[in-house]
């Protein structure tokens, strides 16, 4: 279900008036609810992917609560390398399987070796990449005792498919969100004004800036050989504008909707075009997916200065060892 639809526009008001004046009683009760209208959400694409993130979810419950009941590294270490493999395993064959094996026909037939081979029709799930990370970042922090494992399902399932930015971010940490499940919601007027304009203001960067954009850049780089260089030049920004408004427009909408039932999300974009330079553009642009690239990935790995830094060093050790 895209936020700019039909669908979308019926599916809000009434899961919102549900949520807050028939399960506002009971926090499990809202919790479970969350998580129905969140799966009938992500369903009414496709059902048959339900499946998958349902598994991801139950497999990455689970590997946290036998990771606390675990004492030796070795077999923390093991659970911990269960939920990375198995959820990257999942999101590089749906993402990328096709592509490999496409490039792996043609170098083969460079050197003169053909070989026959069929790829599959294979759809991507929308949301993988969002939902992948958000539960490898649960089993990670973990792992590394920054967050207890939870023991409430209902609350879990609902942090990893909560709706609002479960196809188009922001990536949220276990240890901001999950958390707020915890806690019973109120609902308070001002925090839905301010939910209320936010999706408006992601609604005009998509519909009015975004749309309009491509209808021109499509234009353009159909037949780029039709014009002029100054025209190219205008097409590649009308691009840029084209992305930004289509990226930032869904996460102000989830940002905004999030808020209406009661949860806060983190910001995703921090006006990245005016940034000074290429390393300040990245640290603005889709924030929460670096910055989980940055912590979970980049750091432990050593990347930059954390070799040269005592205090990384034992992070890094801590991490690996």
């Amino acid at each position: 279900m895209l936020f700019n639809s039909i669908d979308f526009a019926i599916f809000l008001p009434i899961v919102f008036l549900i949520y807050w004046f028939v399960t506002n009683k009971n926090l499990k009760l809202q919790n479970v609810f969350l998580v129905i209208a969140s799966y009938f959400f992500y369903g009414w694409w496709d059902w048959r992917f339900l499946a998958l993130i349902i598994f991801s979810t139950l497999l990455d419950y689970w590997v946290g609560r036998l990771m606390a009941q675990e004492t030796k590294v070795l077999n923390r270490k093991i659970l911990l390398w269960i939920s990375i493999l198995v959820n990257l395993g999942f999101l590089g064959f749906f993402k990328y399987y096709n592509f490999f094996l496409d490039n792996f026909i043609q170098a083969f037939s460079l050197f003169g070796m053909p070989i026959s081979a069929r790829s599959l029709s294979i759809i991507l799930p929308v949301g993988i990449s969002f939902y992948t990370f958000q539960t490898l970042s649960y089993s990670i922090d973990v792992y590394r005792k920054k967050l207890k494992p939870t023991t409430d399902v209902a609350a879990f399932t609902a942090f990893v498919s909560f709706f609002p930015q479960l196809v188009a971010g922001p990536i949220e940490r276990a240890t901001s969100l999950l958390p707020q499940f915890y806690k019973r919601r109120q609902f308070e007027y001002h925090k839905a004004i301010d939910g209320l304009r936010q999706i408006l203001w992601g609604f005009f960067k998509k519909v009015v800036i975004a749309d309009n954009c491509a209808h021109f850049v499509n234009i353009i780089f159909e037949s780029p050989q039709d014009y002029s260089v100054s025209t190219l030049v205008l097409g590649a920004i009308l691009f840029a504008f084209q992305i930004y408004g289509d990226f930032s427009g869904y996460s102000d909408i989830a940002i905004g909707t999030a808020r209406l039932f009661g949860f806060n999300l983190t910001q995703n974009f921090a006006f990245p075009y005016f940034s000074r330079d290429i390393a300040e553009f990245w640290r603005r642009w889709h924030i929460s997916l670096s910055t989980w690239f940055r912590d979970y990935l980049y750091i432990p790995l050593g990347g930059s200065w954390g070799l040269k830094n005592q205090s990384c060093k034992k992070y890094i050790y801590y991490f690996y060892c």
